[in-house]
């Protein structure tokens, strides 16, 4: 363990009072070797001259020896009373003005004994001229808002995964449930049973492994690529919530869009935009599904009917638990699909854009880097 030293503000207060010192001091030496010289350099007196000095008669050679010797004691005795002064002065002014210099950096150092997962949307937010001190506290303050992001980022995460796999393990207690309510259940009940069970865990598995490998590649891209037909994940992704659609009309338009990524991850994508378009639609609602491939990028639209939402509220619904109208289809979700959607995308190196629909509804397309030739 490393021995506690001095504080910054001895240090300082030490280091100025020191400087004041030697400054002071080479100050009286060249003081005192100036008097001698002043003296030395007045007007030499006849031989044999006396003056009279304090009624004391002294001969006019010794005259300037005399007259020096007692300035520069005159000046030694005025001197060190002077230098400890100086020095005293020195001392308190240094110590003084380096505590209140200081206090930014100790109200850092505080905030950062109490900084805590609960206490991270405390900011410094310094006040005052714009000098080196201020610019700690400003990058102590962004520090904190990076780390704020992360930890709001591991929690949406967090929800992300509860969010997903509820829908499974939910398959997979219902039947169960019904199948051993059931007393009658004979061999092909349950292998019915067995099958939906069986599918339902795949697809939770999937689910995990897609949710964990973007945790860990988040920020770092992914370490899965594999060329990838946004057509395709589309087609498999519709299998999956056609039961749900009931009666919305639903249109595609899909042309071979060719992309790189995380096969489950832009399944992943295709489905929470198109699970979003079946529950946040209104009956007798449309869908339209839209893939093309180009020179610059494939990109995948989703644009379907539904609550008319304002055209300033239309990034909101990125965020977390943000829901569409209560008027729709189904009922069911947690208003976390487009988030997920936006760190899948964000994590193949793509962008999404949403607007809202004239009349009511929702039109999000996603736009990712197209596979290599």
């Amino acid at each position: 363990m490393r021995r506690r030293g001095p504080g910054l503000r001895v240090r300082i207060t030490l280091l100025t009072t020191g400087l004041v010192a030697v400054v002071s001091a080479v100050l009286l030496a060249l003081g005192w070797v100036l008097v001698g010289r002043v003296f030395n350099s007045t007007p030499q007196f006849p031989t044999g001259s006396t003056v009279k000095v304090d009624g004391v008669d002294v001969e006019a050679s010794v005259l300037n020896t005399v007259l020096a010797e007692q300035a520069r004691a005159d000046l030694l005795r005025a001197g060190v009373v002077a230098f400890v002064c100086m020095v005293v002065a020195a001392a308190i002014l240094a110590w003084t003005f380096t505590g209140r210099l200081l206090r930014p950096v100790h109200d850092v150092t505080n905030a950062a004994r109490r900084l805590s997962a609960e206490s991270l949307g405390q900011r410094l937010r310094l006040e005052g001229p714009r000098d080196e001190v201020a610019e700690l506290a400003d990058t102590f303050d962004a520090m904190l808002d990076r780390l704020e992001a992360a930890f709001s980022a591991q929690q949406r995460f967090v929800a992300n995964a509860s969010h997903e796999l509820r829908t499974p393990l939910s398959v997979i207690r219902t039947e169960l449930d019904v199948t051993l309510a059931d007393p009658d259940a004979d061999e092909a009940e349950l292998r019915r049973m067995a099958g939906v069970v069986r599918a339902a865990s795949e697809r939770a598995e999937q689910l995990v492994s897609a949710l964990l490998l973007l945790a860990r590649t988040d920020g770092l891209g992914l370490a899965v690529r594999e060329p990838v037909d946004l057509a395709a994940v589309v087609d498999c992704a519709w299998k999956a919530v056609r039961d749900e659609a009931g009666s919305l009309r639903a249109v595609f338009h899909c042309a071979p869009a060719p992309a790189v990524g995380d096969p489950a991850l832009l399944e992943r994508i295709a489905g929470n935009l198109l699970e979003n378009a079946v529950r946040h639609n209104v009956p007798g609602g449309w869908i339209e599904t839209v893939t093309e491939g180009g020179p610059q990028g494939s990109f995948l639209r989703v644009s379907s009917s539904g609550q008319f939402i304002p055209p300033e509220r239309v990034d909101e619904m990125f965020e977390p638990f943000r829901r569409g109208g209560r008027d729709r289809t189904a009922h069911t979700g947690t208003g976390l699909g487009l988030s997920i959607v936006r760190a899948a995308v964000a994590a193949h190196g793509g962008n999404v854009q949403a607007v809202a629909v004239p009349g009511g509804g929702l039109s999000v397309t996603v736009h990712l880097p197209s596979a290599p030739r």
